[in-house]
This record gives structure tokens, sequence and C-alpha cells, in this order.
């Protein structure tokens, strides 16, 4: 019933796929018929023009023309063999080959007559092709008054007559092409010529205009929710806004209501969205979820979450000019295990705070600056809340760099800060470090030879104070030297019959900082990074001013490409750097091992298209000093013909993470493909999520069913879930939505997806970024 009643309301409809149609169309375009445009003012105060091979006038004002007729006004034309024209009353009798188009359909029919005046016109035993959208048909009998009418034993489809894999028969279908609205009475939707579904009464889209009404509901059934039931329902509440309402029932929790609000003006947009329960029965039927951590050891103070359990989430921005913007972007979950219980995805999972931030931002020719605050929210129960980053409240920063002659830069980057927390100390940072470069460069060559001066003051708490050997007010300054120089050189070499231009880019990166001893400093946002290629360019292996290392080391790197002449692909590229340590770094953060004089490991970065559907990136780390892997991470992907994609991923971290990722979707032919995914962690020798489906798609029909297993709790439990999707392209669709879960899932699902993911390297130096999202 609720899909009978349900009216596709296009406020965020991804386009349709009509790339396996023919070009065909079942009313094919009138020669002698001019161009479907719109016309200004109504059709009724448009002149009427009647041209024809003969024409017989006679004294009672009827006139009868023959042979090529045809009947224009505006963007209205009839063409016939004979038409019959009063010219008294407008009214009209078009006999043979009737043909008629507007800015909305093309049609054609035996036998038509009308009144021109009145703007009604009825046309018998007829074929129609709907000309804005995709939609054909026949009927015995159209009724059209000026921009609606009604189709009298009818059909309707938006496949094309050689490939009729549904339809819609109706003993009536009333349309309204400037509303983009049809409704079917006694229709009966057929899958070739099996009936599979009757309605009374069905509503339907013939546009793409939004509009306010039911959107398909998604069905499903899963051992945790029961049935679970969602009902849409879209509000087109201006052409700046709208909002949709999503009613949900799980058989084994209770209602859930969801809302999002979304607007758009001049100087800026936004949205917000939430979910509101007002009873969940999961935490009484299954009480052990939440008494006991990951490992099923019990939790000390853990208590059952309450009542009125939900979400809310806020994205907004406002530019005040070309320079100044205000942005906000809010997050809030009720308990600690929300996200567990409510998200069906590995991301869910991931994310164990939920950051909120809002302020005002800048950006000029030579500076930005920002005033902001975020605050950050627990979401993961199995942590406490002395896991949680410090909240910034408030944040300012200023950057500014400029050119001073021909020869010099100067520059100076300053945070101001303000750090809060509900059980750690608390304090102020202040941290200025203003630069001079001397950036020089020729047609082969650089040179940046760069000083600066790091400041950074505090102003601590008591207590933090006190834990920092009764110092309130802290410092550090020192200097910081550096110097980026390369070089470039190419030459041309042939493989085969393609010419190809290679360059050799050797780097060097010297760094030169001396020791402050800063153990009495606090640590508020600092932390090692991740080592990688981009670690050996940077003048701090800490993220975050409350660390600055101590350095007298060199980098050496050199790069080579390879790139096509004739089209500007690169073919190869290859990078291997080290870092020669002159002096042993003494700084170091607890649990970090210092950096000891000597080299580093190898950084390898290697990515190869040997054509343009394979294309393999690579990572890799060798520590010669302990004969050891530090990293290796491969991503091979291979594009098979113009839909499929085969990927596989391996990615190695020492005393972090092993796993292994192999996803495809492979087209058998132009009608059936295979979709799959094989997600697995060695080091845990645990699943982490398996994907098996197949899917079917026509010119103007899907089916998609896929089987998963995924990790949907903490402790690791797998889930097991199978989805079936039926779609009538310029319908609607049936059963539970697949194409998110497979475009998350196989990296190229969607061939766009391709050209969003950077080219480069496989590495994360900010690894726990993703964390911060809210799913």
């Amino acid at each position: 019933m609720c899909i009978a009643l349900a009216l596709p309301a296009f406020s965020a409809r991804a386009s349709e796929d009509w790339s396996l149609c023919p070009l065909e169309d079942a009313v094919p375009a009138f020669d002698d018929a001019p161009q479907p445009v719109g016309i200004d003012g109504a059709r009724i105060d448009q002149p009427t023009d009647i041209s024809g091979d003969a024409l017989d006038a006679r004294e009672t004002d009827n006139t009868v023309f023959q042979g090529n007729v045809a009947l224009r006004r505006g963007d209205q034309f009839l063409g016939t063999d004979q038409l019959s024209y009063r010219s008294d009353d407008g009214t009209y009798v078009a006999d043979g080959s009737v043909r008629y188009q507007d800015s909305g359909m093309r049609i054609v029919a035996e036998r038509a007559h009308g009144d021109q005046d009145a703007d009604t016109h009825t046309i018998e035993d007829l074929r129609y092709q709907l000309i804005e959208q995709r939609g054909n048909g026949g009927a015995e009998r159209i009724e059209i008054q000026g921009d609606s009418g009604s189709l009298i034993g009818s059909t309707y489809s938006t496949c094309p007559p050689s490939q009729r894999s549904w339809e819609l028969q109706a003993r009536r279908i009333d349309f309204d092409t400037e509303k983009g609205t049809g409704v079917a009475r006694n229709a009966v939707v057929r899958v070739g010529r099996v009936p599979i579904l009757y309605v009374p009464w069905l509503m339907f889209p013939i546009d793409d205009e939004r509009r306010t009404g039911l959107l398909y509901p998604a069905v499903k059934l899963s051992g945790r929710n029961g049935f679970d039931w969602r009902q849409p329902i879209y509000l087109n509440l201006a052409p700046n806004y709208d909002a949709t309402l999503t009613p949900r029932w799980m058989s084994k929790r209770g209602v859930q209501l969801g809302g999002e609000f979304r607007w758009l003006y001049d100087g800026g947009s936004g949205e917000v969205s939430g979910d509101w329960m007002p009873k969940d029965r999961l935490p009484e039927n299954q009480p052990y979820r939440y008494l006991q951590d990951a490992n099923g050891r019990p939790i000390a103070g853990a208590t059952l979450p309450g009542d009125d359990r939900g979400q809310f989430q806020f994205r907004g921005v406002h530019r005040i000019n070309g320079q100044w913007r205000a942005q906000a972007n809010l997050g809030w979950v009720s308990d600690t295990h929300y996200l567990e219980d409510f998200s069906n995805t590995l991301y869910g999972l991931s994310t164990w705070q939920i950051r909120s931030s809002m302020g005002l931002y800048g950006r000029g020719a030579n500076w930005d600056a920002g005033l902001m605050a975020d605050h950050n929210q627990l979401a993961d129960y199995t942590l406490s809340e002395r896991n949680l980053r410090y909240d910034r409240l408030p944040r300012a920063y200023f950057n500014w760099s400029q050119p001073f002659g021909n020869w010099f830069e100067a520059g100076v980057t300053a945070e101001a800060v303000r750090f809060r927390h509900e059980v750690r100390n608390e304090g102020s940072r202040l941290d200025v470090m203003p630069y001079v470069s001397m950036p020089l460069e020729g047609s082969s060559w650089y040179a940046t030879p760069k000083i600066a001066w790091r400041h950074t003051a505090y102003d601590l708490d008591d207590a933090l104070a006190a834990a920092n050997g009764g110092d309130a007010s802290p410092s550090r300054s020192l200097p910081i030297a550096s110097l980026d120089a390369g070089m470039f050189f190419d030459r041309k070499v042939s493989f085969g019959k393609d010419t190809y231009t290679q360059t050799l880019e050797p780097r060097i990166y010297y760094l030169n900082v001396p020791y402050r001893d800063q153990n009495g400093l606090p640590r508020f946002d600092t932390n090692p990074m991740t080592f990688s290629w981009g670690q050996l360019f940077r003048d701090n292996r800490y993220t975050g001013p409350d660390r600055q290392i101590d350095a007298n080391q060199l980098t050496t790197a050199l790069t080579t490409r390879f790139i096509n002449d004739a089209n500007g692909r690169e073919r190869l590229s290859a990078s291997l750097g080290q870092i020669q340590y002159f002096d042993d770094s003494r700084v170091v953060v607890p649990g970090e091992t210092a950096v000891e004089q000597g080299k580093s490991a190898w950084v390898a970065d290697v990515g190869i298209s040997p054509t343009r559907r394979w294309s393999i990136n690579m990572a890799y780390q060798w520590d010669p000093k302990y004969r050891r892997q530090d990293l290796a991470s491969v991503r091979t992907r291979y594009l098979v013909g113009d839909k499929g994609v085969v990927n596989l991923g391996y990615r190695y971290r020492r005393d972090l993470t092993e796993q292994v990722d192999f996803s495809f979707l492979y087209p058998i032919n132009n009608a059936w493909s295979v979709v799959g995914r094989y997600y697995y962690a060695i080091d845990d020798r645990k699943l982490l999520e398996s994907i098996a489906g197949v899917q079917w798609e026509s010119c103007c029909m899907a089916v998609r069913f896929i089987a998963r297993r995924y990790v949907r709790e903490r402790n690791g439990d797998l889930d097991d879930s199978l989805r079936l999707e039926f779609e009538l392209k310029g319908l609607g669709s049936a059963g539970q939505k697949t194409e998110t879960i497979l475009s998350r899932a196989i990296l190229g699902y969607d061939r766009d997806d391709l050209y969003l993911v950077p080219p480069s390297s496989l590495e994360d130096d900010d690894f726990d970024n993703s964390l911060d999202q809210i799913p």
C-alpha cells in the first residue's frame, strides 16, 4: 500500500542510468514540425496558422485543408492528411495520419478533433512519447485541455517498444505536464507479461521536479530490529528550502522519528537533521551488551541507556563578503551506544568521538585567519571521558606571508587557544612563529633557505601548574633553520611507438633545530605523526606546537617520472628518500622511542599506469638499522569494460595493522554483473566485511541482490543481512537500497568515484582523521 501511494519527490534523486537504452522513440520526431519550445504567455492568446496542399473554403465558415496539412500555434503542432476547420468557433476535425506535438509530448493517431479557442483536444487510437522525461505508451483515447489531460485505456513505460521490460496499464491516467505528475486509476504493473502489482490509485512523476509527497518506503528484516519499516515524507516548502520527515517502526524496538531541513540562499546554505526515539526496547532485551565492554568484562558503573534516544546534526555556512564566512558543523548523540545500535557500517563503529565546531573564517591574497570553537563528545562506551581530546574554547589563528622584492618572503603563523576538558587539567597557549625565506629558482632548479623563530607560551590553571613543577607560565623559544633544494632533469625515451619524457628530480632538505628542555610544558594536542613520505620534508614530527623536535638532519630523495608526450599521461612515478640524523633527538613524548643518530627507514612510493585500465600504487618502508619492514602497502585497480572494476589492496604497518581488501564489479554482459568484497584483518584473524551479489539491469529496469556479513558491534561480533531491490526506472524501486553500501565497499562502483580519489601516496599522515566524522 505504501508503494502504491508513494509519490517520488526528487529532492536528492540520483539521475537514472539510461545508457543501455537504444536510440529509439515510440513516436519518432516529426520532420516538418517546429522545435518544441516554451512560449511567452498563454497558448490561447497565440495566433493559429494553417497550411496545406489544397484549400476548400465555404460560406459556412467551414474550411477543409487536404494534403500535408499543418496547424501551428505557439509550441503546438498538428499534422494530418485532412483537416476541417471552423473559423467561427475554432473547432476542427483531423482524419488520417494524425500527428500532434507540443513541448511536453509527441503523439500519432488515426483521428483527432478539438476546440482551439478553448484549448481542448481529443485524439483517438494513439501512441505517445513524452519529450522532457522518458516515457511512452498508447491509449484508446486522450483528452487534452491546456497542460493537463487524460488517457483512457492507456499504458505507460519508460522502456523502448523493442525492450518492454515493464509496463503500467490503467483504465485511466490523468496527467499534468505543468505540475509534472501523472495519476493512474485501476492500474496494473506488469513485468514482462506477469502482473506484479495492482493498485486502485497510483501517482508517479513525468518530470524531474521536486514535489511534496511520500517517498518510496524502505522495508527490511533483521535479527536486532525485527520488521523494520521507514516511510520518508518529503515537503517541498519553497524553491530554496525543503524538509523530509521519516517515521520508522521496528517491531522489536519501537517507533523512531527522523527529520531533515535544508535551505539555500544567496549568502549561504545549511542543513539540520536528527532522529528521536522516545522508547527503545533493545537495551531492556539485551542488557548484557550495555553492561560489558568489548571483551565481555563488566563495566564498573555502567547503566542502560535511558529513554529519549537520538542524534542531531547541523551544517551551515554564511558568506559575509568575498573574504569572510561563518561556518558551523555541530553533532550530538544521546548516549555512547547510539552509533553502534543505529549504524550498519564499519564507519559508525570507528567513530569514537563527535566533534562540533563553529567559527568565523577569512582568507585574502596573502593571509588567512579564523576565530572558532570546538567541542568533543564521547561516542564509544569502551572508552572514558579522559580519552577525549581537549575542547578549544576558543581558538584564534592567523597566517600571513608576503613577498618582498625579488629575493625574500616574510611571514608569520600564530595561534591562541584556550583548552578545556571535563576531567583533565586545563590551560591556555600562545604559539607564534615568524619566518623569513629566500626562494631562489631557475628553469631547472630551486633552493629555499628559511629561518624561523618559534615562541610558545602557556597560562596554566593551578592544578596543571602544580603537575608541571609549579610554573603557571612556562614558555619555549627556539630558532628553526632549513634549506629545501632540488633540480629537474629530463630526456626523451621511446618504448615501442610511444615517446616519453623521463624526469629525474633529486631533492635535499636540511633541518637544524637546537635542543630545548620541554618536559615542563603540557601536552594538549600534540602526538607523533605517522612516518611517511611527507614526513621527510617537515620541520616537526609532531602534530600541534606543544613539542618541537631538536634536529640536525638531512633528507635526500630522488623522484623519476615517465610522461607520455602524446597525451600527457604519467605512466610511472617512483620516489625514494631517507633521512640522515647527525645527532640523537632528545625530545620525545611518553611511549615514544627516541630517534638515534644514523639513518631513518627508506621510504619508497611508486605509481604505475601501464595502460588506461591498469593502475598500481605501492608504498614501502624498510629500516636498514633494525633490518625490518615498517610499512608495505599495495593497491591495484583494473577497469573492466565501461562499467566494471577490480580492486586488490594490502596494507601492513608494523605493530598496528595488517589487512587485505579485495573487491570487484564484474560485468558478465550488458545486463548481468556480479559484485563482491572480502575485507580481512590478517593480524586479528578477523573478517571485517564480506559482500557477494548479483545485478541485472536493462534499459528501464534493474534487480540487485546482495548478501553481506560485517562487523556490527565494537566487540567484533558479525551480523548477516540479505538485501533485494527491484527498480523500475522512472517509476520507483522497492526493497533495501544497495547502491550506497556498494559504493562505499567497492572503489569505482560508480566510475565518478575514481576521479575523486587522490592518486598520491597510500599512507595517511593523520591516521585517525576519519574517527572524528559523524557517519
